[in-house]
């Protein structure tokens, strides 16, 4: 009778790092997914920045990736600029200071050409999100940024209901556009998106005034009947106008020394 032979199944080795069955990923992909886990132990302060990294050997074990996976995802991070190899002593995370945060606010906006700068973000954001507006708006959406258009008109120009009516009117419109990023830096950033000049100087007259206002309000209507009619182009149109007539009359009001609203 036939007698099949045992398989014979080696004992690992005690000093051997177990390492995770993965028969279906290439060193490439593994390296990727190492890369990825130092890392975020790199964000969460689990290693620290000027911290020597554990050897290859440990993060193999610790781990469970073959050291040439290892020293694939250690040779990653170190062309990334996250980690630095020291001959003979080891690789340390690199001590890099924390990221800047965003500085904009009424402090940091004290000039004219401060004012023109954020206006040049606001155009490169708002056309945009006009013309997402138009394509992605919900019928709720649409008149959301209408009742905003209708504060416009209906607040006075001495009031703060125009310009927080104003605000909205471009808020909701980036609510509209359907990025949650848009959203949320319009929401971030506020009524510092719609800059006012800092010159201490008179208001033009009365009628110039309500002319003004009228301007801007048929401007924003614009905007508005594209989203409406769900034209793309035209509302993308009708934002960079309203933002390039306002770059105008930001830096026409600084030389007449007055101080408008957008």
């Amino acid at each position: 009778m036939c007698m099949l032979a045992a398989e014979v199944i080696e004992p690992r080795k005690t000093n051997e790092p177990f390492m995770i069955d993965r028969p279906s990923q290439k060193p490439k992909r593994l390296a990727e997914e190492l890369v990825a886990r130092l890392s975020q132990y790199i964000r969460d302060g689990v290693f620290k920045r000027g911290e020597k990294l554990p050897s290859e050997l440990e993060i193999s074990s610790s781990e469970g990736f073959s050291r040439s996976v290892v020293r694939e995802a250690l040779l990653r991070l170190q062309a990334a600029g996250l980690v630095e190899t020291r001959r003979s002593v080891g690789t340390f995370i690199v001590d890099m200071p924390p990221p800047p945060t965003l500085q904009l606010g009424p402090e940091t906006i004290s000039t004219l050409q401060d004012v023109l700068s954020l206006l040049e973000l606001r155009m490169s954001l708002e056309v945009e999100a006009a013309g997402l507006a138009a394509q992605n708006r919900s019928p709720q959406e649409l008149k959301e940024i209408e009742l905003a258009l209708l504060s416009m008109k209906d607040s006075g120009p001495k009031t703060g209901i125009a310009i927080h009516a104003d605000s909205q009117f471009h808020l909701r419109i980036a609510k509209a556009s359907g990025n949650a990023y848009m959203f949320d830096i319009m929401k971030h950033l506020g009524t510092k998106l719609i800059p006012r000049t800092k010159m201490n100087s008179a208001y033009a007259a009365q009628k110039d005034r309500v002319a003004y206002l009228d301007l801007v309000y048929r401007e924003h209507e614009k905007i508005y009947s594209a989203i409406a009619l769900q034209s793309p182009d035209s509302a993308r149109a009708a934002m960079y106008l309203h933002l390039s007539n306002s770059r105008v009359r930001l830096y026409q009001a600084h030389e007449a020394r007055h101080t408008l609203y957008e």
